[in-house]
C-alpha cells in the first residue's frame, strides 16, 4: 500500500505519531481572559440597554458602580461563549470521531466592542478523506446554530421597543435575515430600527456573525472545507471569486470587508491537498445545502458601521 494515498493510515505504535498533549493551563487562561472582555462588553450592552439608549464608541464602556457591577455583562458573556463553544467542540468531537488529532478550543478575549475575536481548534493531523473533510468542516456550524437559535429568541422575548433607537447611535448593527424573521414573529409590525435588543439577542447576533464569517465558502474556513468536500475543482474558483467580492462590499458597507479580504487573501486562500476521488455523497451534499441556507441567515453585508 503506497503511504502516500489517502487510504493510508498506520495502526502499529510503533509507527503512529505520539498526540500532542494539550496545554489545559493555556486555555483554560485564555477562556477566563475571554470570559472578562465578554463580561466588559457585555456589561457595555447592558448598561445601554437598562438605559434605553443606543451603543456609543465614546460612552460604550461604562462607569461601573455598585449600583451596576460588571456582573450584568453576565448574560451576554455566558450567551456568547457557549455559542462559540458549541461551535468548536462541534469541529473537535467530529475529529475525534475519525482519530483526527485536533486541540482543544483557544479563546481569543480582546477589549473590543462585542469582547472576542471568536475561537479556533488546530488540527494537527492531514485528513484523508473528503468525507472527513466535510464531516469536520460542517460540525461547528450547525452545533453553534443549534445554540444561537434559542438563544436568539430568548434574547428576544426579552428585548423592548425604543422609537428610533437603531438609527440614534455611533455604532450601526446590521440585521440578518435569521433576526429580521424572529423580530417579525415576536415584534409584528415594529420597525427593526425600534427594537432595542437585550444583552442575550446581541450575544446570538455576534453568534450569527461568527456562523456567518466562518461558514464563507473561502480557503481554509469551514464553508472552505466544505466546497472543497463536495466540489474540489471549483474550491479555487469560488475562493477567488468571494474575496474579490468583499471588496466591493467593504468600499460599499463596512471598511472591515476590507480588512478580511486582505487576511483571507493572504493567510487562508490556499487549502491542504486531500488525495481522495471518492464522491463524499448525495446525502452531505444535502446538508451543504443546509450549510448555505445558514450562511444566507447570519450574514449581513454590514455587520458593524460606525
Amino acid at each position: 500500500m503506497n503511504p502516500d494515498s489517502a487510504e493510508f493510515r498506520p495502526v502499529d505504535d510503533e509507527f503512529t505519531p505520539p498526540r500532542t498533549r494539550d496545554r489545559y493551563w493555556l486555555h483554560i487562561l485564555l477562556l477566563l481572559i475571554a470570559f472578562a472582555t465578554t463580561m466588559w462588553a457585555g456589561a457595555a450592552f447592558a448598561w445601554s440597554f437598562d438605559q434605553n439608549r443606543p451603543a456609543s464608541v465614546d460612552e460604550f464602556i461604562p462607569t461601573l458602580s455598585p449600583a451596576f457591577p460588571l456582573a450584568a455583562g453576565l448574560a451576554y458573556s455566558l450567551t456568547l461563549l457557549t455559542i462559540l463553544m458549541a461551535h468548536e467542540m462541534g469541529h473537535y468531537v467530529a475529529c475525534r470521531y475519525y482519530g483526527v488529532d485536533a486541540s482543544l478550543p483557544y479563546f481569543l478575549g480582546v477589549p473590543t466592542l462585542i469582547g472576542t475575536f471568536g475561537a479556533f481548534i488546530r488540527i494537527r493531523d492531514p485528513i484523508s478523506t473528503r468525507k472527513e473533510l466535510f464531516d469536520i468542516g460542517v460540525a461547528g456550524p450547525l452545533a453553534g446554530f443549534a445554540f444561537l437559535v434559542p438563544a436568539l429568541a430568548i434574547g428576544l422575548a426579552y428585548s423592548r421597543i425604543v422609537p428610533g433607537i437603531a438609527e440614534a447611535g455611533e455604532v450601526s448593527f446590521g440585521a440578518p435575515l435569521l433576526l429580521r424573521l424572529l423580530e417579525w414573529l415576536i415584534f409584528p409590525g415594529v420597525p427593526a430600527t425600534d427594537i432595542a435588543l437585550h444583552p442575550v439577542a446581541r450575544a446570538a447576533w455576534v453568534g450569527m456573525l461568527a456562523t456567518a464569517l466562518n461558514l464563507m465558502p473561502i480557503g481554509q474556513l469551514d464553508g472552505g472545507h466544505i466546497v472543497y468536500a463536495i466540489f474540489p475543482a471549483w474550491h479555487k474558483r469560488l475562493t477567488l471569486i468571494f474575496i474579490i467580492c468583499l471588496v466591493p462590499f467593504g468600499l460599499i458597507f463596512s471598511w472591515t470587508w476590507l480588512f478580511w479580504a486582505a487576511v483571507l487573501f493572504f493567510v487562508a486562500r490556499k487549502h491542504p491537498r486531500i488525495y481522495d476521488n471518492e464522491s463524499a455523497g448525495p446525502g452531505r451534499a444535502k446538508i451543504g445545502v443546509l450549510a448555505l441556507v445558514i450562511f444566507v441567515l447570519c450574514f449581513s453585508p454590514a455587520p458593524i458601521r460606525i
